[in-house]
């Protein structure tokens, strides 16, 4: 299967270097001639969404997504609005930042009822839509892995977040399919052509056996059981074309040497992906 050939479309999600600041992870991406960057909400909050926006461009750094919206669902109407507000903020974020897509992180069930939870998280995102629109961001849902149902994200499938986006134009909502949440699933080749024209990100890491850490043991690419490259002609052969981010919760990882994690996240790269 055909390997890529540059690095021309390799986003460092910010989450891989979190030890690092946000200055110390752009000048990380010069050095390492990586073109794209992921930004995650508490590094913008570090530096400032001005400082972040003006590090970003002096660099002639891309921003690939702002992670994250979402944490929809809530045990109260007033703690629902608030979390209603904050995506807004990250709407305005995405859009200062000079990137089209947000990510979801939905949410968990704050009462153990599933369901409706499920149903808040359409409603919310139908509520968010015209506003998002209305800054040129695109709001990209990211299924999560079932073993995060419970804290993270009632949308646990592809199949799941398809449905949901479908609700909704092409040009509004879309899905991020990041391997490590999505790769187990027996449905999942058919459910990438299925998100064919909503397809706003690809995320790679890998699965490494046994699982270490529920959070934070995501491996670097080759080190798992992961079919990464197979995964990602078939995100292509959907029709997307865009940056593929680098995105790996390993204390190991975050403990190396900037330099040296993208050093190692290049060579990965263009090996497994």
């Amino acid at each position: 299967m055909e390997r890529l050939q540059n690095i021309d479309r390799l986003s460092l999600n910010q989450i891989t270097t979190d030890r690092l600041n946000m200055r110390e992870a752009v000048e990380c991406c010069v050095r390492a001639e990586v073109p794209w960057i992921a930004l995650w909400r508490h590094k913008v909050a570090e530096a400032g969404v001005a400082e972040s926006r003006r590090l970003v461009k002096d660099a002639g750094l891309r921003v690939s997504s702002l992670c994250r919206g979402g944490y929809f669902p809530a045990a109260t109407s007033a703690e629902r609005a608030a979390r209603m507000d904050d995506n807004r903020r990250a709407v305005e974020e995405a859009a200062e930042l000079g990137t089209d897509v947000l990510v979801l992180v939905c949410g968990p069930a704050p009462d153990r009822d599933i369901d409706y939870a499920r149903k808040t998280v359409a409603e919310s995102i139908a509520e968010l839509v015209p506003f998002a629109r209305s800054h040129g961001v695109k709001l990209g849902i990211e299924p999560l892995h079932p073993m995060y149902a419970a804290e993270r994200s009632v949308i646990n499938t592809l199949a799941q977040a398809n449905t949901l986006a479908e609700r909704f134009n092409k040009q509004d909502v879309g899905v991020v399919i990041d391997a490590f949440h999505v790769w187990w699933d027996p449905e999942l080749y058919a459910q990438i052509e299925r998100a064919r024209g909503r397809i706003l990100g690809y995320h790679v890491s890998d699965w490494i056996v046994p699982v270490p850490d529920l959070l934070m043991g995501r491996g670097m690419m080759g080190d798992g059981v992961i079919e990464l490259r197979r995964m990602r002609k078939a995100v292509e052969a959907a029709g997307y074309d865009g940056p593929i981010e680098v995105e790996i919760f390993n204390r190991q990882v975050w403990d190396m040497d900037g330099d040296e994690a993208l050093a190692l996240i290049k060579e990965r790269y263009l090996e497994h992906v």
